[in-house]
């Protein structure tokens, strides 16, 4: 088992409890309910590849000792998404290489418009640290000697795009979504991990609620499925209660193995 998928992050765009405190309907007794942001890393042999820059960035790396980055997926261009991108810069200053990341067209755009200072030379003292890459529909990564392939799948996720990222046909990860298109539903059919979004119990024009989740699970029929994007609304153990045995909530540091 070569590949190592954790998710850094399962929570909504305020995070577990939010930043007045407030845990809202989960237990803070239960360490399974604090959640930063939305992130997760794959780590193979030879690479570690980020999926987006939570803004709790920071600590989700310390938190999980992981002092490298190879390179970054990016789902789309929110906050809670993108805005802990400075903290890349450590990395850069330990190999002197930019560090080369992967985003459609507006989030790319996004991006250079709003951190111009990742990507361009503005002096010796403060070079480029990133190297940008349109994202394709295949991307290869090392694995030892082995290659790996990453699909990328557009989805909706409200009024914007998101890119969901399927690893070596094993794993799908789409942490923000509201639709799935059904001319792509042959590429989510029987994973040994699918993880997907599941921001609360009502209806929201963004997101999957935990019964659109739940069917689409069903339809995939995924080995184990994992419910990320939690709202505070969402208690750890009383979702758990509602869920069929192959799916669970994610937590923080919850480690998958392909």
């Amino acid at each position: 088992m070569s590949l190592k998928f954790t998710i850094l992050g399962c929570g909504s765009s305020m995070g577990v409890p939010r930043p007045d405190g407030n845990f809202g309907n989960c237990d803070p007794k239960n360490f399974k309910n604090y959640r930063t942001r939305c992130s997760a890393i794959l780590q193979t042999k030879t690479d570690n590849i980020l999926i987006d820059t939570s803004p709790d960035l920071r600590s989700q790396l310390i938190n999980n000792k992981i002092d490298r980055i190879d390179k970054v997926l990016y789902s789309h261009m929110h906050a809670d998404q993108v805005h802990g991108i400075n903290d890349l810069r450590v990395f850069y200053i330990k190999n002197r290489k930019p560090i080369p990341i992967y985003a459609d067209k507006k989030t790319k755009n996004h991006l250079i418009k709003t951190f111009s200072y990742c990507f361009t030379n503005s002096s010796n003292e403060y070079p480029a640290i990133l190297k940008m890459n349109l994202v394709k529909d295949k991307i290869l990564i090392k694995d030892g000697s082995k290659k790996i392939v990453i699909k990328s799948i557009k989805v909706e996720h409200g009024k914007v795009n998101s890119i969901c990222y399927i690893f070596d046909k094993k794993l799908a990860y789409i942490s923000d979504v509201s639709k799935i298109y059904r001319k792509d539903y042959k590429f989510f059919k029987k994973l040994k991990y699918l993880v997907i979004d599941c921001l609360w119990y009502k209806n929201h024009p963004s997101h999957l609620n935990l019964e659109k989740s739940l069917e689409l699970i069903k339809i995939f029929s995924p080995k184990r499925a994992i419910l990320t994007n939690l709202h505070s609304e969402i208690d750890y153990e009383i979702l758990k209660k509602k869920l069929p045995k192959n799916v669970v909530p994610a937590h923080d540091g919850l480690k998958l193995y392909l």
